[in-house]
């Protein structure tokens, strides 16, 4: 599942400082939270065959739920299920032989006519009801607002009447019974009759398709013939298109609005080639029958259901708007999950960043394939200071922890960013054909089944030899990353770089001292080498030879780690940094020569480097560093910069342009409105003319609160200026 936490969209975020003294705000007491173990069952479910009937009118339905499922004890006696929302009307065994039954504080109590022997397989059919229906999700653990199990949706302007279901984490249980824990898997069966105009897309196959027309009904029988967890269950019923992949094999559509279906292959239309990317990095098949990708309103990122993933209709977007609002990384997010979550599936919440971190982790892979290694290295940086955010703003804690209230804690920016980093150091520690190999292995060993990190490390230990349980011990099983402070100086007549390395953890901070092995860049006007080091201790001194002085000395070259470190530099280091180093290094020397504006040559060189810098990134870092310099050619420089190719830096330039509040920009502010092509573009221009402008512009705004855009973005920006213009 991925999450569309309440930063940039993604791509428009402020970047954290890489060094600082931020003091941690521990909000949260991880440690007070209830220990919690993986879910035992006395009988392992084989089979799921749910049968409903939507009123959508009344948010109503009607079930009958057949749960097969096999005695794992002796004197089976009574059948414990899951169930709520929903009222339980009768229950019968597979002869229609009446069963005793109990329905209180979310579970399904079965007395069975006879006890069952180990391995005896035994058959319940349970009929139930529910009307009105509106579960509070905040009583389960989840924001308001989301869907938890079945959700109603009336129709808006943006959509139409539809039904869907969200069974993550624990929404299985509120549209039919179920032992809804991830560590046990089974087939299902969904039979959905609704009505005559709605379409309904579920997991697996579609086996038939029928028409009542005395009942305006229509009856859908999905089947799903491989065995999958309860919270990867979906049904969703609307008046939908299926826009469908042309390419002959596997079946792949796209479930969209009709009136969407001009927009929808922009957004979704790199799906297949996603796939087959993911096929040869993981060295195993898709898993599943066919593929689809469902929109549904009120949802922000997605939700990877067995072969039927469901994404907030948000993603959908027109051609101007994919400069801003690109869907491929979720796209390819959800993709990946139909092997690390669907086809091999934590045992536990507690493991949920096998799930989410590997989905992460492989967005980025799917971004650097197809984007280039530069995006990837800037979504690299976003992803570590999404992971920082919430370390110090929140909390810190293990990424596998088993404390926990619900089980939505477990998916966090710990599982999802900082696990994604961590398999990225993993893969650099364990060398690429061992980490493919080691995936492989795991993927195939545990295909179909429940796994946990125990289960990781050893498939890495068996189909590669390397043992981890040290870097498992630090990344995984403790909490924090590595802070250095680290000095470099050059010994000219032992022509030796000299570099101190101090472990420097902030104040209350929970992490160990890391051993791992490091790489520096030495750079001469010779060229450059590479040196790899194992940091072992919390302070270390390295010595390395060199054929003249350096001009560039790179900590963590390669940027593999996950860290913050301090590294302080003389001017002339940080200006060959910023014109010769690769993205990450040139935006950490932009950053770095933010500090010294008042130096010889350094406004001049970030302002070279925000004209001419071949990445946009760095021509957004080396721009924003300016932003504390004032003499006059920098608001007309300023102005210049919002004409960048690329919106992200038209964007930075507005907002810099704006912290001036100077009413002699409002006609400026005005005319950027008008001519940007792009929606965030426009939004910033309008929140600048808000800083900046009288009630003479009020007019102004109100046009543009009507005008539609992706996450209605202009919208919003209009009335926030009218607020600072003291509309009523």
């Amino acid at each position: 599942m991925q999450r569309i936490y309440r930063y940039p969209w993604r791509r428009v975020a402020v970047l954290i400082a890489l060094c600082g003294t931020m003091a941690l705000a521990q909000r949260v007491d991880i440690s007070s939270r209830p220990l919690r173990y993986e879910r035992s069952h006395d009988y392992d479910v084989q089979h799921y065959r749910i049968r409903l009937t939507l009123d959508d009118a009344r948010r109503a339905f009607d079930g009958e739920t057949t749960v097969t499922l096999v005695a794992l004890r002796d004197g089976f006696d009574h059948v414990l299920l899951d169930a709520e929302t929903f009222t339980v009307d009768n229950v019968r065994d597979a002869g229609g032989t009446p069963l005793t039954f109990k329905q209180s504080s979310g579970k399904l109590h079965i007395t069975l006519a006879a006890p069952r022997a180990y391995g005896e397989t035994v058959e319940v059919r349970i009929r139930y009801h529910a009307t009105g229906v509106q579960p509070d999700p905040e009583k389960f653990g989840m924001s308001g607002g989301y869907d938890l199990g079945m959700g109603f949706k009336e129709a808006t302007a943006t959509n139409p009447a539809l039904v869907n279901t969200l069974s993550f984490p624990e929404g299985a249980r509120h549209w039919f019974p179920c032992y809804d824990h991830p560590n046990d898997k089974a087939t299902s069966e969904v039979i959905a009759t609704v009505r005559e105009d709605f379409q309904v897309i579920s997991n697996g196959r579609l086996v038939s398709s029928t028409v009542d027309s005395n009942a305006r009904t229509r009856t859908f029988h999905w089947l799903q013939e491989k065995p999958h967890s309860t919270y990867l269950f979906v049904m969703v019923a609307g008046p939908y298109l299926d826009v469908r992949d042309v390419e002959p094999g596997l079946p792949v559509s796209y479930w969209v609005y009709p009136e969407a279906q001009p927009d929808a292959a922009r957004s979704f239309g790199k799906t297949r080639e996603i796939i087959r990317f993911f096929e040869k990095e993981f060295g195993v098949a898709f898993p599943w029958v066919k593929y689809d990708q469902i929109t549904i309103p009120r949802f922000g990122g997605g939700a990877e259901s067995t072969s039927a993933t469901v994404i907030g209709d948000v993603q959908i977007h027109d051609e101007r708007a994919d400069q801003d609002f690109p869907t491929h990384w979720l796209v390819a997010h959800e993709a990946a999950h139909q092997w690390w979550g669907n086809l091999v599936t934590m045992r536990d919440w507690t493991h949920a960043w096998i799930h989410e971190g590997f989905a992460t982790y492989y967005e980025n892979a799917y971004l650097a394939a197809s984007q280039g290694e530069e995006e990837a290295a800037l979504d690299w940086l976003l992803k570590r200071d999404a992971y920082l955010t919430e370390m110090r703003t929140k909390y810190q804690r293990p990424i596998v922890t088993a404390r926990w209230e619900f089980p939505d804690q477990n998916f966090d920016r710990h599982s999802y960013q900082k696990a994604a980093l961590v398999i990225r150091m993993m893969r650099w520690v364990m060398g690429d054909a061992a980490y493919r190999r080691a995936i492989k292995h795991f993927l195939e060993k545990h295909a179909l089944q429940s796994a946990d990190t125990h289960d990781l490390l050893v498939a890495i230990r068996e189909s590669t030899g390397q043992v981890l349980d040290w870097f498992f011990d630090e990344w995984i099983f403790k909490a924090g990353h590595p802070v250095f402070a680290v000095e470099a100086r050059w010994l000219e007549a032992e022509q030796v770089v000299e570099v101190r390395v101090v472990q420097t953890p902030d104040e209350g901070s929970q992490a160990p001292t890391f051993q791992m092995p490091l790489q520096f860049g030495i750079t001469t006007a010779r060229g450059k080498r590479v040196e790899r080091v194992w940091v072992r201790q919390r302070e270390e001194t390295f010595r390395f030879t060199a054929d003249g002085e350096p001009l560039l000395v790179r900590f963590d070259e390669g940027n593999h780690l996950l860290c913050e470190f301090d590294f302080r530099k003389p001017t002339e280091e940080l200006l060959y940094q910023l014109d010769h180093d690769d993205v990450t290094g040139r935006m950490w020397a932009a950053r770095e020569l933010a500090k010294h504006t008042n130096r010889p040559g350094v406004v001049q060189a970030l302002r070279r480097s925000a004209s001419n810098d071949s990445f946009w990134g760095v021509r957004r870092e080396a721009l924003r560093a300016t932003a504390n310099f004032q003499d006059e050619g920098q608001t007309t420089f300023w102005k210049q910069r919002a004409g960048d190719a690329k919106s992200a830096v038209r964007v930075a330039a507005i907002q810099l342009l704006a912290s001036q509040k100077d009413p002699a920009l409002k006609a400026w502010f005005l005319e950027r409105f008008r001519a940007e092509d792009s929606y965030l573009a426009q939004a910033e221009a309008l929140r600048a003319l808000g800083g900046c402008g009288t009630a003479e512009d009020l007019a102004v705004l109100r046009v543009a609160a009507l005008q539609k855009s992706p996450r209605d973005v202009v919208r919003k920006a209009a009335l926030e200026a009218m607020e600072l213009l003291g509309a009523n």
